[in-house]
């Protein structure tokens, strides 16, 4: 079966060993860099807004191969709409509640697709992600407010629609990613481990989705913008310092 195939029966799909040691390695300093500039927040909340003045971030997510995934689900012309590290650190990482991705985001129409990219071995171990597969046929239901457990979201889907008997754990190895849809539900478990598990999400979209709120990271990565949908911000130049982490391509940034 291809991978459209298995998409398409149940919300999901794994691709195996899509980016190299090297490039997985400069994303797990990045996390590290990110954690150092930025100590107030939890490293599981290392969210979209640090995107724009980053060029390793962006370098990150445009890499080809990762594009040639994105094509395949959503086409030629792509954009960024969002990306998120998700760092559950080593015996006190927080767990992510069950929800729909596409309950959170202002898209329109809701043809996103999102890469989950493992940037440590992912296992039942360290809280790696959990999917029920065949629930991307259920609209996108409002989430309710959940604060009495501490987690990454403060919020889940209403228990009604989890049958946690049919869910699967989302095993990876570090440059290994998951593709899923916008309204399969899924969730991980905390991190009691002595490992870090630590993943990139990033939330593609067709250039002919639009984004209606402000999000804060919107780039132009493949192909061609269509005229009066979205306004995509120019890549971040590298200019050094301590503003900016250093990496491999930084050259060709500058």
């Amino acid at each position: 079966m291809s991978l459209i195939d298995d998409y398409n029966r149940d919300g999901y799909v794994v691709v195996r060993n899509v980016l190299d040691a090297d490039l997985i390695k400069e994303a797990s300093n990045h996390v590290e860099w990110l954690m150092k500039k930025n100590p107030g927040r939890r490293p599981e909340q290392l969210w979209q807004d640090l995107i724009p003045n980053d060029p390793f971030w962006v370098r990150l997510v445009s890499d080809r191969r990762l594009l040639d995934v994105a094509q395949e689900f959503i086409g030629p012309d792509i954009a960024l709409f969002a990306s998120h590290y998700l760092c559950k650190p080593a015996g006190n990482g927080l767990p992510v509640l069950w929800h729909q991705d596409g309950s959170y985001w202002p898209l329109d129409p809701m043809n996103v697709t999102t890469i989950w990219l493992a940037v440590d071995d992912s296992t039942p171990e360290n809280g790696c992600m959990r999917v029920i597969p065949g629930t991307q046929h259920l609209k996108l239901q409002q989430l309710k407010e959940r604060k009495d457990v501490t987690n990454v979201l403060s919020s889940e889907i209403d228990s009604s629609f989890v049958d946690e008997s049919k869910a699967v754990d989302i095993i990876l190895k570090a440059g290994d990613l998951s593709v899923h849809h916008p309204n399969v539900i899924h969730g991980s478990n905390a991190n009691t481990s002595p490992k870090r598990r630590c993943g990139l999400t990033i939330r593609y979209i067709p250039t002919t989705t639009r984004i209606t709120v402000p999000w804060g990271c919107d780039f132009l990565l493949r192909g061609a913008a269509v005229p009066g949908i979205n306004d995509y911000k120019p890549f971040p130049k590298y200019v050094g310092g301590d503003s900016q982490m250093a990496f491999r391509d930084c050259a060709q940034w500058q």
